[in-house]
């Protein structure tokens, strides 16, 4: 059962995404194509036959009523819509699909759904009176049901088929259901059930479908046929085996053994020529037939996410162990020449290995970007503003966590960037000389280890003395205003309960926003920063980690203990002199790099170990950098790169608060020894609040 569940919920969240993209794309075309309503009912129909199978009412409720509207719109074209009922169904339909998408987190989080939908099948069902009104017109019925009655007409395909199991009736529907959908066996099951209400005989086969879930494969193989004993059977059955779920294709074929005992008109040549196949493509001959239902092989899997965090922990394991017996103290000193080649090759194999297990946790970011055309959508409606978003890079691939985790960031940065970034009215925007319909352009774009993702906005931009001055009233500068730079007002933003909206809306205003947004980013080892010029637009960059599972890092001592730096963070590593270090007002070391003073932070003494490098000259200062903060580490020595798999600390550890401290995790070194990966923003935090 959970496995079915995880394939519903799996199923239904993609088809509800694919709808959200539809209707945007729709919507910006301000109309629907004969595609899209095919495609709108394929979907209603999918997740209506799936939810009833997981008994999941409410959502076949709502499903259904959308199927029905949408097969009404189907058979009377897309004329029976005028501009006012185009308008009226994008809403209707947006609607209806935040309505599924709610029951389906209810499912998600385990939650009970609703008891009641009314309000939204009441909503869809106006709508479809609304629209048959004003489709009284005699010629039009004679029109529909013409056309009606020829889509009913069924091609006799008179062919042999091998696989067509052995029945006194003389024809069969076969039955192909969309390739990879699944628990074949009991959709054709629920095809069956169906089809008893007709109270006319067939017989099945597979027969045992109900109860043999090995009838699965051979129901891919050659398809699930229902054999009927008359032509006028066969048109009731296509009636009902139209609406069932899941089927990609049916034909009619004529049983060859039967027909002795059972003879039926046949197709001419000219009636298979002029007539459409029950599958709604034209009647196809013996061989096309026969290589179209050939069954495809699927070239994509579902993986649970729980299994990839194993495999890539069960390669990190792997790549510490190979690095152990490689750097083995037993070996040293031997002459081992076999030896160190096939460790080379071992070495190259799990590096390959390495890599293609990170590969598999590797998605496009699109499916995140493609939501924020939602959210810009129901944002122009409500706030009346003309805007328009630019999508750039969505094939970026992210490894899955960090998607997850930026989704939410990327959502309020936009919502920012609509609600008080973008001008109030377009008269505002023609007086400042610009285009009268905004623009946001959110982009991704990779840069080494790190993928940079953008948004940003062709809007009035951010007033900085405005903001310096808010952050004066609410105490919340450290230093006199005066010495602020403009890149330090703007970071202002993203601190907590800090808000440039002086009322509070639906979007913003309640103090709770880019701090949160901050954190969210941090926690997974990225970086944000704000740059924006005052009347003409905001940009907020986002530089995050590709993976957090395996990093490249600077391995260095202090004292006897081993640090990891990351690779991403280090700007450059140099010996100074004793002359060249100044002391700020406050006292703390310092030191000019590149026309600029950076603070320096002494490892020994913020950690209290213990070493003989004390001296500034003896030791390595490197330069790191991570969000706005840019400092200058001192370390005993450089041991050298190292491409290292991140361990968690143990959670009893995060009763002390260590990662305050700038520790966010270990790993383990060919030799055995533990080396612990220094967060780079949180120790110069620790290192500011200590000193």
């Amino acid at each position: 059962m959970d496995n079915m569940l995880e394939m519903y919920l799996y199923e239904t969240n993609t088809l509800l995404e694919q709808l959200d993209e539809l209707l945007i794309e729709a919507e910006k075309n301000e109309d629907f194509t004969t595609n899209d309503v095919n495609e709108i009912f394929r979907i209603m129909h999918t997740i209506k036959g799936s939810s009833a199978m997981m008994e999941f009412s409410s959502l076949m409720e709502i499903a259904h009523h959308i199927e029905d509207l949408f097969f009404y719109i189907r058979e009377n074209g897309l004329d029976s819509l005028n501009e006012s009922h185009k308008n009226d169904l994008f809403n209707l339909m947006f609607q209806s699909t935040d309505a599924l998408r709610a029951e389906v987190e209810k499912i998600e989080n385990n939650e009970p759904l609703s008891n009641n939908v009314d309000h939204v099948i009441t909503d869809i069902n106006s709508f479809l009176e609304k629209i048959r009104g004003g489709d009284n017109d005699a010629g039009k019925d004679d029109k529909t049901e013409a056309s009606s009655d020829n889509e009913n007409k069924i091609a006799i395909i008179n062919q042999k088929i091998s696989s067509c199991p052995e029945s006194e009736l003389p024809y069969f529907i076969r039955i192909h259901f969309e390739q990879g959908c699944g628990m074949e066996n009991l959709r054709a099951f629920m095809v069956v059930t169906a089809l008893k209400d007709l109270e006319v005989p067939f017989e099945f086969f597979p027969s045992d479908v109900e109860t043999s879930s090995e009838t699965t494969e051979s129901i891919i193989e050659n398809g699930f046929f229902v054999a009927f004993s008359s032509h006028d059977d066969i048109e009731k059955a296509l009636h009902i085996i139209k609406e069932q779920n899941s089927i990609e294709t049916y034909e009619v074929i004529e049983n060859a053994a039967a027909q002795s005992k059972s003879k039926a008109p046949e197709a001419t040549d000219a009636d298979s020529g002029n007539k459409e196949a029950a599958s709604g493509a034209p009647a196809k001959s013996a061989s096309s037939s026969s290589s179209h239902n050939a069954p495809v092989k699927q070239s994509l899997i579902s993986v649970n996410l729980s299994k990839l965090d194993s495999l890539v922990a069960l390669v990190g394991e792997i790549v510490i162990t190979e690095s152990m017996v490689t750097s083995s103290p037993d070996l040293q000193n031997l002459k081992l020449d076999n030896f160190m080649k096939s460790a080379r090759q071992l070495r190259k194999l799990t590096d390959d290995l390495q890599d293609i297990a990170m590969s598999l946790r590797m998605v496009p970011v699109s499916g995140t970007f493609q939501k924020m055309n939602r959210i810009v959508r129901d944002m122009k409606k409500k706030l009346n503003k003309d805007v328009r978003l630019t999508i750039i890079g969505e094939n970026t691939e992210v490894d899955k966590t960090i998607v997850d985790s930026v989704a939410d960031p990327i959502m309020h940065i936009v919502r920012n960037s609509m609600d008080h970034g973008i001008e109030e009215s377009v008269e505002e925007r023609i007086a400042a000389g610009k285009e009268p319909q905004a623009e946001i352009i959110l982009s991704a774009t990779h840069t080494g280890s790190e993928v940079i993702i953008s948004v940003e906005d062709d809007g009035r931009g951010m007033d900085t003395e405005a903001i310096l001055a808010k952050a004066e009233r609410n105490g919340i500068l450290t230093k006199p205003a005066s010495e602020y730079t403009k890149k330090e007002i703007l970071s202002l933003l993203m601190l907590p309960g800090f808000s440039t909206n002086e009322s509070v809306t639906e979007f913003s205003g309640r103090g709770v926003g880019m701090d949160v947004v901050k954190k969210n980013v941090e926690s997974v080892g990225g970086s944000i920063s704000i740059t924006s010029e005052l009347g003409q637009g905001s940009c907020t960059t986002l530089k995050i980690p590709l993976t957090m599972a395996i990093v490249d890092g600077m391995e260095v001592s202090v004292g006897k203990s081993m640090f990891t730096i990351p690779i991403a963070n280090i700007l450059s590593s140099f010996k100074a002199q004793k002359e060249e270090i100044i002391l700020d007002a406050s006292g703390n070391e310092i030191i000019k790099r590149m026309d600029k003073f950076y603070p320096i932070v002494r490892a020994h003494d913020l950690y209290h170990i213990e070493t003989e490098k004390t001296n500034i000259e003896d030791g390595i200062l490197i330069w790191v950098e991570a969000s706005d903060k840019s400092y200058c580490l001192f370390v005993d020595e450089l041991l050298g790169e190292q491409q290292v798999v991140v361990k968690p600390l143990p959670p009893f550890l995060s009763n002390f608060n260590i990662k305050d401290y700038g520790i966010s995790g270990c790993t383990i070194l060919g030799d055995g020894n533990i080396s612990i990966i220094l967060d780079i923003l949180n120790l110069y935090n620790a290192a500011q609040h200590r000193y």
